[in-house]
């Protein structure tokens, strides 16, 4: 591993000498755009996130830190274990495995966030475990890459993006501090500012699928191996996230948000490192499953957020039905009904961290309706 070499002339992937494919050179402008246009919409997605951010949740968070642990544990324990085992399973050439090895060491994506958003997850968690993910990848990302690529004799060093962490960071917790001052001072606005940001999130996720597509088209070297695992990585990710974090105990709004955030990496800084590290010639072969990656975990952040909605609509309509005289009263109480239908789909926090039989009790309790409102929402 070495430092970031993006001003050396020495550095194999930037030489000027050598050209670049058309396939790469003739995008280089969309790519430009697309960078600037997401560098904006998504420090107002940030802020917007920031908003649902409250102190004392994100307190909680830092004073028993067992899901940022376990989110840790899922972004650098499991993800680089998965690409390995992928490589070793389909038998990818040292130029291809190192790709996914790549994919699979970089930090959680801020797509996640959004995900959790629309899933009623933890958003303070959510924020947490992106940001401890990208600071911890100053130093794990070269760990795992050194530990997982001594099976491959590379003729160049992988360069680690410190500067584009670096970015990603200032991006990521300048626009929540203000989210989360907006929300401890102004609670009524900042709700009216998250809706906002979920359909900036919306119109992001549209730009993003628009651009990776049209970057994706410039390079035809993805072969059916790639192609597979960029589809099941993300899946695999989101999956084991889900059964980890159920297995340490965590609530089942945790369980959610681990989920997704395991499977959701962060695209740009990949493909940054592969351009820093790599020749042009060799970028052609590689280039291309980041980005098909990329608009995989779209989809299957999309199939989860489908599912959960179609059983956040059937556990309400079960729960309606089991209490029909109380159809009215519910009615009357529209306002709160959304407030305590998340309420029923969602366990306590605070059972959550403390694993056991009285915990079990605590989790059982939280589940219990509180009146005759909650009963029928």
């Amino acid at each position: 591993m070495r430092a970031n070499c993006s001003s050396s002339s020495a550095c194999p992937a930037n030489s000027s000498e050598e050209e670049l494919p058309v396939g790469l050179e003739a995008h280089g402008n969309l790519e430009l755009v697309f960078t600037v246009v997401s560098a904006v919409m998504m420090g107002l997605l940030m802020f917007s996130l920031g908003c649902s951010v409250e102190i004392r949740k994100l307190w909680l968070h830092i004073r028993r830190p067992w899901g940022i642990a376990v989110g840790l544990l899922c972004q650098f324990g499991l993800m680089p274990l998965i690409a390995y085992l992928l490589v070793i399973c389909f038998s990818l050439k040292p130029v291809q495995a190192i790709a996914v090895l790549i994919m699979g060491c970089c930090p959680g994506g801020t797509i996640s966030n959004i995900f959790t958003l629309w899933v009623d997850g933890d958003m303070d968690l959510s924020i947490s475990m992106t940001t401890c993910s990208t600071v911890a990848a100053l130093g794990m990302m070269p760990l795992c890459l050194y530990l997982y690529a001594l099976s491959w004799n590379l003729e160049q060093n992988l360069t680690i993006p410190y500067q584009n962490i670096g970015i990603t960071l200032v991006c990521l917790t300048i626009p929540v501090a203000f989210g989360v001052c907006v929300n401890y001072r102004w609670p009524k606005q900042s709700k009216i500012i998250l809706k906002i940001g979920a359909i900036v999130g919306g119109v992001l996720i549209v730009v993003v699928a628009v651009a990776g597509v049209a970057l994706a088209k410039g390079s035809s070297n993805l072969d059916t191996t790639l192609l597979t695992i960029s589809f099941i990585f993300p899946l695999i990710g989101h999956v084991t996230g889900f059964l980890l974090a159920l297995l340490t105990h965590q609530s089942w709004q945790r369980c959610r948000t681990i989920s997704l955030e395991t499977g959701a990496q962060n695209i740009q800084m990949c493909v940054t490192m592969l351009q820093l590290s790599f020749t042009a010639r060799e970028l052609v072969q590689m280039l291309s499953f980041p980005l098909a990656y990329g608009l995989f975990q779209l989809l299957d952040g999309f199939l989860i957020i489908a599912a959960y909605k179609m059983y956040k609509r059937r556990m309400k309509s079960k729960h309606r039905k089991r209490k029909p005289g109380c159809a009215e009263a519910c009615h009357k109480k529209k306002s709160t009904s959304p407030k305590e239908t998340r309420a029923f789909l969602e366990v306590n926090e605070e059972a959550a961290v403390t694993p056991g039989p009285s915990g079990l009790l605590e989790l059982h309790m939280a589940r219990e309706p509180t009146g005759h409102i909650s009963s029928c929402a």
